[in-house]
């Protein structure tokens, strides 16, 4: 670890960190299963946290007998793994069963370390909230809270055929919005609906965007990096990347894909539609549902799956990619469409949740009111006919996702840990008599 933390009051700063991610490790490869943008934010924030000489222990279920107690991800950031149900993969509403031996863990592996081990407990998603915050209680430290995604938001904005969260969820993030000291939303649109759907009060939230790693995410030349993933220089690459579930919606893109051939036959040698990303949610039940699709719409033959990536091969596909299309029906942040920014290469993504923050509609991107097709491929036919006008939204894309790099989000984070730990005010009465 290195350097004293820069903002502040050294001995408000948390020297320890229990970063509870229950039901996904940071160990897993973002794009599959459930791992997404929550997995990248908690090794970001862990890695940039030690490197400020705030260690952090990250506590996960052990999905196999396999995996060490405890893996060091970096040094000052330990990956806790816990004991805590069935080995193997487990659906997300089914781990609320196996929450006591989780805590159960949890509770043993600060026992094992001096006295006040932990100065604080930060649970990502709700599973981990509920874990977090008796283990928060036990040791007597402030509990911190993200969402990152919500039952009744999710439940409001469906896809067709997708199952609404379950009401257990529902009671348990209203429980947590009671509990938690603080609750970090990812914009001020996360913080409007922690208002509105939980009842959160204003003061207990804190409002921090997510990073982006601005060194691995840069721009480069798109000829070289359509080379590098293998394909033509004059390839017209329309990129999807995230977990492949109807509520991410990559069916909209391939069905704009058809739309967009109908209109122009003669793209069809150069057109491709690129799908990154694996399996998740109820889509490991429909594992042909795009390939379906794509045969129906007659459009098979430019469609390309392709399996999660790491972060310097997903590189290459953006800055290769015309444009990159987010049509998801929520979410709380979009970290996929400023990983696209900082390469580069605009976004086409719905005007929904946290993607109003991470696009910069008009600048960076484009936003499109709802999931019609026909108007996600009116934009990508512009996209791809209009170069001048592709060129400005990604010459300022860069300078949009540099607002947003993860050392802002450390700072910020620090700053909401120090206001949870600080002391609660007396009440009036009892200032004015210590006063006199």
């Amino acid at each position: 670890m290195s350097g004293p933390v820069p903002l502040g009051d050294q001995a408000s700063v948390p020297s320890r960190i229990a970063t509870v991610s229950l039901h996904t490790s940071p160990l897993d490869q973002p794009g599959t299963g459930d791992a997404g943008g929550l997995n990248v934010y908690v090794v970001e924030v862990a890695r940039r946290m030690a490197e400020r000489n705030v260690a952090v222990d990250v506590f996960t279920r052990a999905t196999s007998p396999e995996l060490p107690p405890v893996v060091e991800l970096a040094p000052g950031v330990n990956v806790r793994h816990v004991p805590a149900g069935p080995y193997g993969h487990l659906d997300k509403n089914a781990l609320a069963d196996h929450l006591c031996p989780f805590i159960f863990g949890m509770l043993r592996a600060e026992a094992q370390g001096d006295p006040g081990h932990y100065d604080l407990v930060h649970g990502h998603y709700w599973l981990s909230g509920r874990a977090g915050v008796v283990a928060a209680r036990r040791w007597g430290v402030p509990m911190v809270q993200s969402m990152h995604t919500m039952a009744r938001v999710k439940n409001a904005a469906l896809a067709a055929g997708d199952a609404p969260e379950p009401e257990a969820r529902v009671r348990g993030e209203d429980q947590l919005v009671r509990q938690a000291d603080r609750l970090i939303a990812n914009t001020d649109d996360e913080a409007r609906q922690l208002t509105g759907f939980y009842g959160a009060r204003s003061e207990q939230i804190s409002t921090i965007p997510p990073g982006v790693d601005l060194e691995t995410f840069t721009p480069g030349p798109r000829s070289e990096a359509l080379r590098r993933i293998g394909l033509p220089h004059d390839t017209e690459l329309l990129l999807f990347v995230g977990r492949v579930q109807r509520l991410k919606a990559p069916d909209v893109l391939i069905r704009a894909a058809a739309e967009l051939l109908e209109r122009d036959p003669s793209l069809r040698s150069r057109l491709v539609v690129g799908i990154v990303g694996g399996l998740s949610g109820e889509g490991r039940r429909e594992p042909g549902l795009l390939a379906d699709l794509a045969r129906s719409l007659g459009v098979a033959d430019v469609v390309r799956m392709e399996p999660p990536q790491n972060r310097r091969r997903l590189a290459d596909y953006y800055r290769a990619a015309t444009v990159t299309v987010v049509p998801s029906y929520s979410e709380s942040f979009g970290l996929v469409a400023v990983e696209s920014q900082a390469c580069g290469t605009p976004v086409l993504a719905a005007r929904v949740g946290g993607l109003t923050t991470a696009v910069s509609a008009g600048v960076s991107g484009v936003l499109v009111e709802g999931h019609d097709p026909g108007h996600y491929a009116a934009e990508l036919d512009r996209m791809i006919n209009e170069p001048a006008w592709r060129a400005k939204l990604a010459g300022a894309a860069p300078g949009h996702a540099a607002t947003l790099g993860w050392s802002r989000t450390v700072d910020e984070l620090l700053d909401a840990y120090r206001d949870a730990l600080a002391p609660a005010p007396a009440p009036c009465g009892l200032r004015m008599a210590a006063c006199r």
